[in-house]
This record gives structure tokens, sequence and C-alpha cells, in this order.
């Protein structure tokens, strides 16, 4: 006996091959209904009988694409309208479960297609199938079909045409297929003397610099073995020691230049390919100008057909960084005059881009991976909410490496990485971006959550939004409940939020905070004691500032300068004004941040007198970090909330400095330091509220000595790592969405 039942199916169910696996599938078990895309994922109505039905539900939900997340099922009376299984046209109202995937890395069967001179692909640098191609960044809206991509110019030709009607084709019903008669094409500017491809490879073996347009906008390339045309590339870039990212051929290339274990590789080799940092091999042949200052490279592979073409042409590693000037955001249209200083020639093509979307960064950290940058290949993947968001929210989280969240129903949307909002270009990325995901999902906001600091730009647009609740949140606790978010924690957890400053809820600058954490509220149970920053955010950059904060603390006013390196290129002058400042607090606001502990510390022992970007003395020092021992650092219990004293240790390094120590064994020392006094606070609190989950959050714990020495001496408590969600200021605006959505619209319009 024939029954009926009505499938709706959410998830990442759509652009990745979904109906016409479910069409086959339909066919192969005898299952009469249809098949079509709706606003929240995919919607089956299946007739057989029951026995049948059984099956087919079964394997949807163990062989499907793509990522099922919920699979409900009511039953259907009426009989089927034809004895065939077919394949309907999309519908879309009201919000939708953004559920297109992020953009496909090319899979082995174009690939092999690709490079067989006797297939019609052949070299066709946007070949594509259903199970890879370009996804969010050509959707321009929702339920994803052609029509409604950047591939709507492109009219299939009838070769295409016949493999998209064709149940039994690897591109039935794949939205972006395309070929060398229909689809988009490659144009270099200025034009060369032959094909664009070979003529862009030919310049980059030449030492050229060549911006070739990807997935989510521009790279800059040029050959990553050319100490010249590395030097270039920073000078016209104006990056003068923030290391650039190399994209190699293939995995054997990657051994060469550094050295993976098994996680490592499979991470490089993943299907999201985000940039990897790794321990580089310095007999490999890169220009030391790569990556200078740091034993590590940040290396990826190709993850489009223009990618693998060009790297075999070009038979090197490739330099593939952000196809803009620094601080800028991604460049993605052909004619936009801010590559022309940037490079010699543009490769570029007719297909555009509908969103900008830098590469990911990751890295394996306490042996698993941990997203830096989280963009390219992961947006706009869900994160899954524990509870329903009773009323859509926005989050637009800080001001620097800045990525905003829109949620609604039970999932998360984190946007793609805007970057710091310093300059007006930047400030328009981020709004643009923010209108297309809400355009994407069809919702609007009821609420907007910020960041409690007035100054950041992301506030300013949060509380220029009209007819919204708005939602202050604590940083910190921000960055907690983004962990408590991503892994589904129910709360309260005990969160060691360390970064470098971000504003309390008593006005001060906090950064190294031990808070009782839960979606709804937070009460800070210690912290860092305070440093002072004379100047305010010059000592951010000149870091000398901060060392000698540092020393008059712990030496009440009488350390001994005269005899530590880092001074004796400092004037005179500027240390007696600088500790005058301290001494007498003008223009010298006191800071809890272990990120700035790091800066003072890192200079003094690495005699840095400047930071030349942001966390590159911190990251130096812990790049530094090799040998035994630690040293002492104290728990201060006399006031209101503990303090973490770092006096006993800056004494402790001060001491090893006159002593001669290798700077590599006091950096490691230090981080020892830090992590047996974040574990002592731990275990302080939990003699005091009890035992709760714990939650390593903030830009701090990217600190693999940090994060795996805190997971070391707590291993015998439950301890949360971010993952899926960079642990700084990229994965905050999650748990400004968590804080926001336990406000109701018209309540109270702060939450700290």
């Amino acid at each position: 006996m024939t029954t009926g039942r009505r499938i709706a199916i959410t998830g990442t169910v759509q652009g990745v091959g979904f109906r016409p696996w479910i069409y086959r599938l339909a066919r192969e078990l005898g299952v009469a209904g249809q098949v079509h895309n709706d606003a929240r994922g995919v919607v089956i109505e299946a007739f057989a009988p029951e026995r049948v039905l059984e099956t087919f539900v079964g394997r949807i939900g163990r062989e499907a694409p793509g990522r099922v997340r919920d699979l409900f099922w009511d039953p259907i009376e009426r009989d089927p309208v034809t004895p065939e299984f077919t394949i309907d046209t999309s519908l879309a109202e009201g919000a939708v479960a953004l559920s297109i995937p992020p953009d496909l890395t090319t899979c082995d069967d174009c690939l092999a297609e690709m490079r067989d001179p006797a297939n019609r692909r052949y070299r066709y640098p946007f070949t594509n199938c259903t199970f890879c191609g370009p996804r969010f960044t050509i959707a321009l809206d929702l339920p994803y079909d052609r029509p409604a991509t950047t591939m709507a110019g492109f009219p299939l030709c009838p070769d295409c045409l016949a493999e998209y009607r064709d149940p039994a084709d690897r591109r039935f019903h794949a939205q972006p297929i395309a070929c060398p008669v229909c689809g988009p094409k490659l144009r270099l500017t200025p034009p060369g003397s032959g094909d664009a491809l070979d003529d862009a490879a030919a310049l980059l073996r030449d030492g050229a610099i060549v911006a070739i347009k990807g997935l989510g906008g521009f790279h800059l390339a040029c050959d990553a073995t050319s100490p010249e045309a590395v030097a270039e590339l920073r000078a016209r870039k104006h990056r003068d020691r923030k290391p650039f990212a190399i994209m190699v051929a293939d995995l054997a290339a990657a051994r060469r230049i550094a050295i993976l274990d098994d996680a490592a590789a499979a991470l490089l080799t993943g299907p999201d390919r985000p940039i990897t940092l790794l321990e580089r091999r310095y007999d490999a042949g890169l220009a030391p100008e790569v990556s200078p200052e740091t034993p590590l490279v940040g290396l990826f592979l190709p993850y489009t057909p223009l990618h693998h073409l060009l790297l075999a042409a070009v038979g090197r590693p490739l330099v593939m960084t952000s196809g803009n000037l620094s601080d800028e955001p991604i460049v993605v249209d052909d004619d936009d005059d801010r590559l022309t200083p940037l490079c010699d020639a543009v490769l570029g093509h007719d297909r555009p881009i509908a969103t900008r979307c830098d590469d990911s960064v990751a890295r394996i950290i306490a042996g698993a991976p941990m997203i830096l940058r989280r963009s390219r290949g992961f947006v706009p993947r869900p994160i899954a909410l524990r509870h329903r968001v009773l009323h859509p929210v926005l989050a637009v989280g800080a001001h620097l490496k800045n990525t905003f969240c829109l949620a609604h129903g039970d999932s998360a949307y984190l946007g793609p990485h805007v970057g710091d909002l310093d300059t007006v270009l930047a400030s328009e990325f981020f709004a643009e971006a923010i209108e297309r995901m809400e355009r994407l999902v069809h919702v609007r906001p009821e609420i907007v959550v910020h960041d409690l600091h007035p100054d950041y730009h992301s506030t300013r647009y949060a509380l220029e939004r009209g007819g919204v609740t708005h939602v202050g949140a604590q940083h910190h606790h921000a960055h907690v409940a983004a962990v408590i978010a991503e892994h589904g924690l129910a709360g309260p957890v005990l969160g060691l939020a360390w970064d470098g400053t971000g504003l309390g809820s008593d006005g001060a600058s906090w950064g190294g905070e031990l808070l009782l954490a839960s979606d709804g509220g937070f009460e800070r149970l210690a912290t860092l004691r305070p440093i002072a920053l004379p100047g305010g955010d010059a000592a951010v950059r000149d870091v000398w500032r901060i060392a000698l904060a540092l020393l008059d603390d712990a030496y009440d006013g009488d350390a001994p300068l005269d005899r530590l390196a880092l001074f004796d290129t400092i004037a005179p002058g500027d240390v007696r004004v600088t500790r005058q400042m301290i001494a007498k607090d003008i223009n010298s606001p006191r800071v809890h941040g272990i990120g700035r502990l790091f800066d003072g510390i890192g200079a003094l022992g690495l005699r840095h007198h400047r930071s030349h970007h942001e966390g590159q003395v911190a990251m130096a020092w812990n790049h530094a970090a090799d040998g035994p021992g630690t040293y002492p650092i104290a728990i201060d219990r006399t006031g209101a909330i503990a303090q973490l004293d770092h006096r006993p240790l800056v004494r402790a390094v001060v001491g090893d400095l006159l002593a001669g120590v290798n700077p590599a064994v006091i950096a490691a020392r230090f981080h020892r330091a830090l992590v047996h006094g974040g574990a002592a606070l731990v275990r302080d609190a939990i003699a005091k509220v009890g035992v709760h989950p714990i939650a390593l959050a903030g830009g701090c714990f990217q600190n693999p000595l940090l994060t795996e020495g805190l997971c070391a001496e707590l291993r015998d408590l439950e301890v949360h790592v971010p993952r899926a969600v960079p642990p700084g200021d990229g994965g905050l605006a999650l748990g400004q969405v968590l804080i926001g959505a336990t406000v109701t619209k018209g309540s109270a319009a702060a939450c700290v």
C-alpha cells in the first residue's frame, strides 16, 4: 500500500547536489513525488510503500551530500500527482535558513577533466560541478538557483544544458556550471601576446607582481623564491614585516617547505583549504622576506581550477596575499583603480563576485585545528545554537579583526572576515556585508548588540540603527559567551578571557579576566594587576614604554635601566618624561591586558622598541620560547577581586637578563609562569564557586604554549577551547549574539 510523507530537511543542503542525489535515490527505490528547495532548506513529498519510505528516509540521513542538520516528516493523505519523481521549482518566502555551503574546493573529477587534452574543459579555469566550485561568493539571493547567482549572465550552451538536465550526470542541476563556449573567460590587463594564463605565468616567473581574481576577491601574487619580488610587493602593499601567505601546488610541495604532522596535513588538504600556519624549513628556498621574524609560514593549497593551472604553469611557490593595501578591504572588481599601483598586471575575468571573502587562517593547537580567521571555506556555514533565538539578532563585533553575526531561529551566521574598521572603505564593506547577509537570510534584526566601547565604528553603526533594541555587551563576557555558544554549553562556566584590551563595565580596560559567566551575565572573579600605558595608544606601538611601566611598578621606580640593553638607544629625556607621566598618572591609563604584559616583557627580552603591527612583539616572544624552568607569579587576594601579580615575574626576568640567560629560555619561563598563574586563578575560583566547565577565550589563546599549557595544567577538569570560531575578536560577534538573545524586545538596553 502506497503512503506519503512530507520530509523537511535543514542544514547545508543547497548547492551541494542534494536535490539531484535525492532524485537518483528516489528513482532507484521506486519512490514517486517531488523535491524542491524552499526558504529553510529542502522539502520532499515522497510516495511509496511504508518499508520503502523507511529505507528512503534512512539513507537520506546516512548518505546524503552536504550536512543534514534536522530531518522532520509528516504524513501526506493524498495520492501522488504523477507516478514519477521530479525536481520542482524552488520556493522562497519569509525568513530563511541559509542552507548553501561555502565555496567548495575543486573536486578530483573536475581536475581530471581539466587536465585531459581530449576533454572539452581541458585547461578551462572555471570548471566545476555539483560537488565543487563557487557558492556563497556568487549567491545573490536564496533559494540557491542559477538565476539568483552571478552566473545568471552566462546562458548555458547546448552541451552544458544537456548535462544540467541529465539525472545521471555529475552536473545535474549544478548551478554554476560552464565551459569554454558559454562560461566566464580570463583576461590579462595589459594584454600579452597569447593565452592570458600563460602570459601571467611568464610574468610571475620573471619577477612581476600579478593581481589574480579568485573566488572572493583578488590576490596579489609573486614568486615566493625571489627576494626582489617579495620586497617589491611589501613596498607596494605598505606591509613592512607581517608574514605573507604562500600557495603551493600540492602536499608534496608543502612538505618541502614546512614540517607537517598528520593533523596539519589533513587541515591543509581538507575541503576548507585555509591558510595553515606551520613550522617552516629554512632550507626550502623561500625568500627570507616572506615571513621575517617568525619560524612559521602560512601555506595553503589551490582551491580553484585557476590556481591549479597557474601553479603548474609557474612551477614555483607563489606569494598569495589579499589584493589590497594593508587595512583596506580586498578588491573584487577588475577595473578597481586601487589595483593599479599594487601590481604589474591584472589576471581577471568576467564572472562578478557578489560577496567579498578573504582566505581563512587556521593552526593546529592542542592537537586539533583552531580557526584564527573565519572566512572563505567556512562562511556561511551556521553555528547551531543550543536555544532558539526568539527575535532576530545582529551582533556587530569589535573594531579590530571585525566579523559580524546574524542569528535567527536556532542558527547563527558569522559573516566573512571584514578586518580592522580604521578606514572609510573598511567601514563601507562592513555595512555592505551586513546588508547582504540580511538579504540572503530574509530577516531584519530586532536586537542589535555592540561592544561597550563608544568609539568603535561598529558601536556607532549599531546605535545608528533605529527601530531595534540596542544591547551593549562587555567585551570579555562576549569572548567567553562565544565559547559557550560554539560548544553548546549550558553555563555557567569559568571563563579565562585573556587578550590585549577591551572596555570593562567599570570603565577601565580589561584583558586578563577570570569570569563566572553564562549567556545572561557574568561575575568578575579575578584580573591581572594593572599596567600603566604612558601615552595611551602610543605605548601599544612604542612598547619600550610598557616595559618601563612594568619595571617601575616592580622596582618602585628604582629599576636598573642602565644595565638593560633595551634602553641603550632610548633618549634619556624620553625615559625621564615617560617616568614622570607614569608617576603622576598623566595620560597613562591603567590596563589589565595579558597582551600588554606580553608586549612589555617581549620588548625587554628581544630588545624591541616598537611594534609595527598588532601582536608583532607578543608573537615574536612566543616564537622565541625554548628552554626549561619557570618564574614566580603571585596572586594578590587582598582586594575586592583577586589579581594576578606580575611583579615577581618582572624581577625574575630582569635577573636572568642581567645574568646573560638566553632570551629563548626567558621566554619559555615567562610562558610557564602565566600558565601556572592562570591555572591557580581557576583553582582558587573553584574553591569559592564550585566546579564548572572551563572556557579559554580571547586572542591570547592563539598562542599554543598558553593554550596547550593550560589544557595540561587543568586536564582533570572540563576545558573548552575555541575551534570553529576564532578565539580573538574575529569570534566576538558570536558571543554577542548569545548575550543579545537573552534580551527581549523592549527590555533594558545593556547587559553588562
